[in-house]
């Protein structure tokens, strides 16, 4: 299987690995981005001891380091080392590890290590500060996927490990270019398609088999119950958080449409004053995400909707948690083109809005705008503008997405035109008007006062 992207994240890994100085990098992000893929492809004809953490007690998971360590270093003494704590492991491994060439240690799903051994982080910074630190000899790798653990007890200022790393990688999902490489016999319809579903994360791509069309693997690979991705939501919140079945209520009411504090409260049963506790967690996961309305102004906090951050969820809770019953009556080629085929156009729609603010720096960067910027959308009560670009230059970019095909040019002009009116321009910048779809309409001219975008503009 061939090892996609990631170039910058490895450039970085190898730099701090042929620097003459030790190293301690941070790698965090989602579940399923491909950390541990990214790190054991940087790890390869290294001398390395790479531990995988789990939810076990402190003691096993000292016994299987120092196993791990003994095979790799060669050091069979090691696996029965008497070592009662963390720090005799790693002293005892420090010792004895090879001395030609730098040393790596990396600690994955570091979250749960810790939680069994709280006393981690504080020996890790004894380790680094009296041995590793000077010696030019050690790369630390701490990598999780709990971003508010990685942020709080790695990072943050409370750690006793702040201020210690010399590079951090948070790392996400690939873009939607990226996300090409996967299925490259795809169309741009469907490399679209398939990225609204999988959005860039790795392992999702990778199930969604380019022989096959965009429908079929919907079928076999999301809505079939023995298909690996059917479950994986469930797998990705039983993972991480207690009392699961009240965030499948906020997830269900944020993909159903409600997206604020109050219409997610009603829909879900849960009382608004404790919603907060159960959106936090969803947050510092990385899969949901609030969003407010771009103008430049201060974000008004009474003005926020929360949206779903990660495809997958986004459309397994709009579409397949909802006709699980269905699915186990009718099979799941049916209940598809029954109760998903007739309105999945429309969802499409929704997420190429998604897509068209993704790729505005690309747009940008084409253009030659150099000026830092804000992307975004806008909504009040009479109107939604999909894309906003807010410039620092003074400019402000407003765009109109139509995913459906486009019969009247001049209509959709018209439309943006109305939304260009509604929008609050306080500094009186230069308004833009763009207008992104599927396949541009052949009038189209870059001499236009609007700018009209395609899928050949966005992914070339």
């Amino acid at each position: 299987m061939s090892f996609i992207g990631r170039e910058q994240e490895l450039a970085v890994l190898d730099r701090a690995y042929d620097s003459a100085e030790s190293a301690f990098i941070p790698v965090y992000g989602r579940r399923r981005v491909g950390k541990s893929e990214l790190i054991l492809r940087f790890i390869k004809n290294k001398p390395a001891l790479y531990f995988l953490g789990k939810q076990a007690p402190a003691e096993l998971q000292r016994r299987e380091f120092l196993e791990i360590a003994a095979r790799e270093m060669n050091e069979p003494l090691l696996a029965t080392f008497p070592a009662q704590t963390w720090r005799e492991v790693l002293m005892a491994i420090t010792e004895r590890r090879p001395r030609d060439k730098k040393f790596v240690f990396v600690f994955d799903e570091f979250q749960w290590t810790a939680e069994a051994s709280p006393e981690l982080p504080s020996v890790l910074q004894e380790m680094w500060d009296l041995h590793w630190r000077t010696s030019g000899e050690v790369m630390l790798i701490l990598c999780g996927s709990y971003l508010g653990f990685m942020e709080r007890e790695v990072l943050g200022s409370k750690s006793p490990l702040f201020g210690r790393r010399t590079a951090q990688i948070l790392l996400r999902p690939f873009d939607y270019r990226t996300a090409t490489a996967f299925h490259p016999g795809y169309s741009l319809v469907d490399q679209a398609k398939a990225y609204f579903i999988c959005g860039g994360v790795p392992l999702y791509l990778r199930f969604f088999s380019q022989s096959a069309s965009i429908e079929s693997n919907i079928i076999d690979q999301i809505i079939d119950p023995y298909s690996a991705m059917y479950r994986e939501p469930d797998f990705l919140l039983r993972e991480e958080l207690r009392d699961v079945e009240r965030y499948y209520a906020i997830l269900l009411a944020i993909a159903t449409g409600h997206a604020t504090h109050q219409a997610i409260a009603s829909t879900s049963g849960i009382a608004a004053r404790n919603l907060n506790y159960y959106l936090k967690h969803i947050i510092e996961l990385g899969y949901v995400a609030k969003r407010y309305p771009l103008t430049g102004a201060t974000p008004n906090p009474r003005r926020v909707r929360y949206v779903i951050e990660e495809p997958l969820l986004r459309f397994w809770f709009r579409f397949v948690f909802p006709i699980e019953s269905t699915v186990a009556k009718l099979g799941a080629e049916l209940a598809y083109k029954e109760l998903i085929a007739p309105v999945l156009e429309a969802y499409f729609g929704l997420c190429f809005e998604r897509l068209c603010r993704e790729a505005l720096p690309t747009v940008y960067a084409r253009e030659g705008v150099r000026t830092a910027y804000e992307m975004g959308e806008y909504w009040d009560k009479h109107t939604q503008i999909d894309v906003v670009g807010w410039r620092r230059d003074g400019w402000t970019d407003l765009g109109e997405c139509k995913w459906g095909t486009v019969r009247a040019k001049t209509q959709i002009e018209a439309e943006l035109e109305q939304k260009v009116a509604r929008y609050p321009n306080p500094r009186n910048a230069t308004i833009g008007r763009r207008v992104f779809c599927r396949r541009k309409p052949p009038s189209c001219s870059e001499n236009d006062p609007v700018r009209w975008y395609d899928l050949a503009d966005l992914y070339s």
